[in-house]
């Protein structure tokens, strides 16, 4: 009965994915030259809002509670049986031509895990948190106004664009089995309505913002040649449409819009902010032809056993969110999903089972980016 369900799932899945019926109602990247492959994948993802919500896991296959470097390894997997169906990525440190990312993962490495994850049909999504360009600090720094001084004209405009140049090359050598560019969820400036990264709404104007923002996509889109690029605008705090709507840079700019939102102590302060906060990017996402998601959350420890379906699955089910993911595994004090014997752990299996939820295995069958897949996980 289970393995009829199961199969009856993914047909459904499939005609889902699949099919032409629905092309009218679907919109285009917001880049026009996007390549066949990135096209198909912003095509399943909105047909996906209609199926479930997609689970990720930022560094899910580089380290773990307890572990790193192990070959198949990922907590997600060790709980469930599955991998997530996204896989989130950070650029941190390619800005330097560093061997390692911000969290230790050889570049070279975090460049064949975005291949595998390619070829077993899952996605893969790019943070940066880059070091302040204006006197190399961290992403952390707030001391001094930075924005203003990479836009064109700025003082460290060149040392941006160095910058830039230096991940544009990296992900230009992510290539598929037959020389196509993966396509990547690219989410710069995240959490751009807070106070704590250099390009938070505390170090620059609005108008500021926005220019780095169209500088930056022009320039790896038109001048770097990146078809492969679906932009993700993340947000954290706000309470409004206007608010949220404040620093966005125009759908010219964007094809995701969200944001992060971490539970802390206060559970229910949290679920209550979470059902708020996506009822109004549900309604911005209509009007603007955007794919709601919720790029980060998490409760770090997961001290709630069942938190996984009473917290977060109650609420983002009642609402059209592509995606969301938790955040990474560091150590055994930092951690957003469970390992075995973890306290939620059971109750992430559940969180699994849901036929509202989207892991690897169920996004394997579908051919997200209008191919087979080369690898079956």
């Amino acid at each position: 009965m289970l393995i009829r369900k199961v199969f009856k799932g993914i047909v459904i899945l499939c005609l889902l994915i699949n099919s032409s019926t629905a092309m009218a109602q679907l919109f285009e990247p917001a880049d026009k030259k996007a390549t066949a492959e990135t096209r198909q994948l912003f095509y399943s993802m909105q047909r996906l809002l209609n199926v479930g919500v997609i689970f990720g896991h930022h560094d899910d296959l580089a380290y773990g509670v307890g572990w790193r470097n192990n070959a198949d390894g990922s907590d997600v997997k060790s709980v469930t049986g599955s991998y997530p169906a996204m896989y989130g990525w950070d650029l941190a440190r390619i800005e330097h031509d560093s061997i390692h990312d911000i969290n230790g993962i050889p570049f070279k490495q975090q460049k064949q895990f975005v291949k595998d994850v390619y070829a077993r049909g899952g996605i893969n999504t790019f943070c940066w948190h880059m070091d302040n360009p204006a006197n190399g600090k961290t992403a952390w720094d707030t001391t001094q106004r930075t924005v203003k001084d990479l836009i064109p004209g700025g003082a460290f405009h060149d040392v941006y664009v160095a910058y830039l140049d230096r991940a544009a090359s990296y992900l230009a050598d992510m290539k598929g089995p037959e020389g196509e560019a993966i396509p990547i969820l690219f989410r710069p400036f995240h959490e751009l309505t807070g106070n704590w990264f250099w390009w938070c709404k505390n170090t620059s104007t609005p108008d500021e913002f926005k220019s780095l923002w169209r500088f930056t996509i022009d320039y790896l889109r038109d001048k770097k040649k990146l078809h492969n690029l679906l932009i993700v605008y993340s947000a954290a705090d706000f309470e409004s449409e206007d608010e949220f709507l404040e620093r966005y840079p125009g759908d010219a700019y964007a094809d995701f819009i969200g944001f992060d939102n971490y539970c802390r102590q206060n559970v229910e302060s949290f679920q209550a902010k979470l059902d708020k906060r996506l009822a109004i990017v549900d309604a911005i996402a209509i009007k603007h032809h955007k794919i709601s998601c919720l790029p980060e959350t998490g409760y770090e420890g997961i001290p709630m056993a069942n938190w996984w379906t009473d917290v977060l699955l109650q609420t983002l089910a009642k609402h059209k969110v592509s995606y969301v993911m938790a955040w990474r595994n560091g150590n055994d004090h930092h951690y957003y999903v469970p390992y075995p014997g973890q306290i939620s752990a059971d109750d992430f299996i559940k969180f699994y089972n849901s036929p509202q939820t989207i892991f690897q295995n169920r996004i394997t069958p579908l051919g997200i980016y209008g191919k087979p897949n080369w690898k079956s996980h």
